[in-house]
Order: C-alpha cells, then structure tokens, then sequence
C-alpha cells in the first residue's frame, strides 16, 4: 500500500472549507487502485485549525497513475496563477510505503 498524508494547517474556523474541497466527488474517486480518502481536523489549537488528508493506494504505481492523468494534469492548469486561499498557512505533503498493515476485529465484521 501507498500512502500520500497531506497536512494543512488553516486559520481558526476554516477548517470546514478544507473539508468541503475533499467531500466533493471528482475525478481522484474514480481512479484504479485508490482504497480511500480520509479526512480529519485537529482543533485543539487557540489559533489555528490542521486538517490531515490521508489517501491510500493500492500500489505507488497507481498513485502515478493518478498524478500523470489527463485530470490531474488539467487540474493543476487550471488553478496555474491562482493564490491558494488567504486562510491556508501551510501545506505538508508526505509519501509512505507501507510496511504492516494489522486489521482489527472490527474490520472482520465487515
């Protein structure tokens, strides 16, 4: 598994604005080889809000796949020029392969 964790941290009660970009249905959610997007938000700071965006692949293949896409390409050029939201103070864009993955009983019952 492949793992892609993106930390935004946003300022105070904009949290949700972040969220709504990745609830909305696009292109990504139709790719081959993506297991799922998770999207959670830390609000324990006075001054500021993180939302951690966690997409998980199948494969680092597939997540190229998803980067080298005609959508994802056209994505990107048409936000070329555009200032990200004054709201956003910072992005972190890690890449993980994964190493052990253990399922919970939880996870049997499904």
């Amino acid at each position: 598994m492949f793992v892609q964790n993106r930390t935004i941290l946003v300022e105070k009660g904009n949290s949700d604005k972040v969220i709504a970009r990745f609830s909305k249905e696009g292109p990504l959610d139709h790719m081959e080889g993506l297991i799922d997007i998770s999207v959670m938000v830390n609000k324990k700071s006075k001054d500021n809000e993180e939302v951690v965006v966690v997409i998980r692949w199948e494969s680092q293949e597939d997540w190229k796949n998803w980067e080298k896409s005609d959508a994802h390409i056209q994505g990107h050029r048409d936000k070329r020029g555009q200032e990200s939201p004054a709201f956003i103070i910072s992005t972190l864009v890690n890449m993980y392969e994964s190493q052990i993955v253990k399922r919970g009983k939880a996870y049997a019952n499904q």
